[in-house]
């Protein structure tokens, strides 16, 4: 009854069209009344607890980087980087959109960011060189969702919060499973253009290689800063997002000079916007979260899940499927919030490693930002690029095969994220 009841008032709000963070915040008051323990002043009590938490903290500088980052030039150095590197190949726009998305990703950890980047930069050339337009926008939102992957991430944050796990290990175990999405995008690029007749752009020379490589190593230098610190103690996660966030800001200000301080000020109000939605998420889920404790949720779910106990690889698959399922209708913040609370139990009394699960758990989430009809980096290469969603859901549809295909193969075997990972950590 108590599942029924948390999950059908969710439902019910959702369908009258209440903001999810609303929805989630009528959810907990429903389960109270259930409960016969309704109190607005413990209601009100979690949702500031639930924001009140410093590996928080990470979230805002994290999308205030990714917002400089975009604005300030290091974006546009990145392409160019990219396109002299591997532009010359056949399709080549398309390696040129993977490589530039794994190198935007460890800068920023937002997906709508840079994607809505690489649609703006490279959608209008890849049109322009003949590639069709649906496929090309398909392939920019896949190679986008990368970005929560590989660190900085701005969902292992918010999972590593909620299930209580390192995000440090989070965002170390994250580095090869985005590599690997990033080749399973080459090899159905590669699959889809090997019979196009488009001619590629020219081969740059050795000298506009390394004059590429000079106007992007500042931007190229913040992995190594992040990974690196992070690998040997030198800053936390939360540390790491404020020095992302200031390293940006000087190299667009100082050293590129295409931001000066009467350009921060959007920039600053619009991550204060992004920031207040996701916190106001966050802090509404935290009082479902802590009633569905006190309502003994996970307990009930485990008692469902038994048979499946005895067999992590299936029970992942299980978890897997429902987490695609509420990837379709939910952002990625709301259902990592929602799940998290009642899954983590399962998988603990599996035995199932908690940073292994979390990697594919994000991954999961991630592709759900491209699945139909919610997927907010649909949305935003659809509007960016001004391309219809029909045109976009249908070109990204192999890529996410692809994807997904990739995502149950690590179900399958562990060791393709834990092996690299303990070797990072």
């Amino acid at each position: 009854m108590t599942i029924t009841i948390f999950l059908g008032s969710m439902i019910a709000a959702m369908a009258l069209g209440i903001p999810i963070a609303f929805s989630l915040l009528l959810c907990g008051a429903a389960l109270m009344w259930h409960l016969n323990m309704f109190d607005a002043q413990i209601l009100a009590q979690n949702v500031i607890n639930g924001a009140d938490s410093f590996p928080l903290l990470a979230v805002p500088f994290f999308m205030l980087a990714g917002e400089v980052m975009n604005a300030g030039g290091l974006s546009r150095r990145i392409v160019n980087f990219a396109m002299a590197l591997v532009g010359h190949i056949k399709g080549g726009l398309g390696y040129v959109t993977i490589v530039a998305a794994v190198i935007m990703a460890s800068l920023s950890g937002s997906a709508v960011a840079d994607a809505a980047a690489l649609t703006a930069l490279l959608l209008p050339m890849m049109v322009a060189a003949g590639h069709d337009k649906a496929r090309s926008a398909g392939l920019i939102a896949s190679a986008g969702i990368i970005a929560p992957i590989i660190p900085p991430s701005i969902g292992f944050v918010i999972f590593g919060v909620s299930a209580n796990v390192s995000i440090s290990k989070l965002f170390m175990a994250g580095i090869f499973p985005g590599v690997w999405l990033a080749a399973s995008l080459w090899f159905t690029w590669w699959y889809l253009v090997r019979k196009e007749t488009i001619a590629p752009p020219p081969r740059k020379n050795r000298a506009e290689v390394l004059a590429a490589l000079r106007e992007a190593t500042w931007a190229l230098v913040l992995p190594f800063i992040i990974v690196f610190g992070l690998k040997f103690g030198v800053f936390t996660p939360t540390e790491a997002a404020v020095v992302a966030a200031v390293y940006a800001l000087v190299v667009s200000v100082f050293v590129y000079r295409e931001l000066n301080f009467k350009n921060l000020v959007p920039l600053f109000v619009s991550s204060a916007r992004t920031c207040a939605i996701v916190m106001f998420l966050v802090a509404a889920a935290m009082v479902s979260a802590w009633l569905i404790t006190v309502a003994n949720l996970p307990a009930q779910v485990v008692a469902l899940l038994q048979p499946l106990l005895d067999s992590p690889k299936l029970l992942m698959a299980a978890i897997m499927l429902l987490t695609m399922v509420v990837g379709t209708a939910l952002d990625m913040t709301p259902t990592i919030l929602l799940l998290t609370p009642v899954l983590m139990p399962v998988v603990k009394a599996a035995g199932i490693d908690p940073v292994y699960f979390g990697v594919l758990f994000i991954i999961n989430n991630a592709i759900g930002l491209i699945t139909p009809p919610v997927g907010t980096v649909l949305n935003a290469v659809a509007g960016v690029g001004k391309v219809s969603m029909d045109e976009v859901t249908k070109g990204v549809v192999p890529f996410m095969i692809a994807q997904f295909a990739l995502m149950f193969l690590m179900v399958l075997f562990p060791q393709l994220v834990m092996v690299p990972a303990r070797w990072f950590y």
